[in-house]
């Protein structure tokens, strides 16, 4: 148990000391962030899509 114990102190010393050092993006900074995720959401959807259609015209041969 003392293990146990030990293992959450060090795991909430480790939490403090990246919140300390996080810090909250400037605008800038969110918005290439922002981009970057929407990007990628739209290739992986794109990627999905075409191999949805793929599937089906597979399926009707």
């Amino acid at each position: 148990m003392n293990l146990n114990k030990k293992s959450l102190v060090d795991f909430i010393k480790l939490c403090q000391r990246v919140l300390h050092v996080s810090r909250k993006p400037g605008r800038e900074e969110f918005l290439n962030v922002a981009k970057i995720t929407g990007l990628g959401v739209i290739i992986i959807g794109a990627i999905g899509f075409i191999i949805s259609i793929g599937a089906q015209l597979l399926s009707g041969i």
